[in-house]
């Protein structure tokens, strides 16, 4: 098993490149333990290593997330090794539900023709260039000229999301879909 360690503009967010496809399409993103058990048996052993607060499992990648008290030189190693051990052993990395959920979350609400632009352009372009910085955007909802987008894996709470955010994905909306007037994260 070949990972490869990417440090993401989220100084609290680690990405680790595996060299194999974990997701066919979307993203999950897993906040809590209670979440993991339900939807990913990695994440639940990712999220048992102290520190560690949150896991988004992308396409090919693992983003972590840890809290003010983890350091990254101790988290590191334990991610590592969990990493290489579940997948070496082929064990699953997410089940069935959150697959079919992230497939349904990337594919966008299925409302209106507005509704269907913003998100061809958020999978097109946007999502793919988090992708690279180990996070992920979905469209919750077009309302009133507003996108309402959910940041995860390394975009949630990182000090550049806010920017991104504006003066990244607002104003490549606004220049391609003139519906839209404002871009805001839930």
């Amino acid at each position: 098993m070949n990972i490869q360690l990417e440090w993401t503009p989220n100084p609290s967010t680690l990405k680790y490149v595996v060299d194999r496809r974990l997701m066919s399409s979307g993203a999950v993103n897993i906040t809590s333990t209670q979440a993991a058990e339900e939807k990913s048996p990695l994440a639940l052993k990712l999220m048992g290593i102290k520190g560690v607060t949150a896991v988004m499992v992308g396409s090919n990648f693992v983003t972590v997330t840890k809290g003010e008290s983890g350091e990254w030189d101790e988290l590191n190693d334990a991610v590592m090794s969990t990493l290489d051990e579940h997948l070496g052993a082929g064990l699953p990395v997410v089940n069935e539900e959150a697959l079919a959920a992230a497939r349904t979350a990337a594919g966008g609400t299925g409302g209106g023709s507005v509704e269907s632009r913003i998100q061809e352009i958020l999978d097109s372009e946007i999502r793919p260039a988090v992708a690279q910085d180990g996070g992920d955007i979905t469209l919750n909802r077009f309302e009133d000229g507003i996108v309402y987008l959910h940041m995860q894996g390394s975009c949630a709470g990182c000090p550049s999301s806010t920017a991104t955010l504006k003066m990244g994905i607002e104003t490549r909306l606004r220049e391609l879909v003139p519906e839209v007037t404002e871009v805001v994260s839930v």
